[in-house]
């Protein structure tokens, strides 16, 4: 379990996943968790994770392994 909690305002729930932008090449990637926090990514529960929109024109790649509820169902 992580002892990083998401990055979003108010949220204190552990973190699972890593956002990292791309401000030149308008490209959004949200990945597993990192090893270890960095100043120029985000971490973020699933929860806000999986509610992520990236601006108009802009391309979000979600690279995190497909959880087992979204597999069954």
């Amino acid at each position: 379990m992580s002892s990083r909690t998401c990055a979003k305002p108010s949220c204190s729930v552990s973190a699972s996943a890593t956002l990292t932008y791309d401000y030149s090449g308008q490209m959004v990637w949200v990945e597993a968790l990192h090893r270890e926090a960095h100043p120029m990514r985000y971490d973020l529960c699933t929860e806000h994770a999986d509610a992520l929109r990236v601006p108009m024109g802009w391309a979000l790649q979600d690279e995190r392994r497909p959880s087992l509820r979204a597999i069954a169902s």
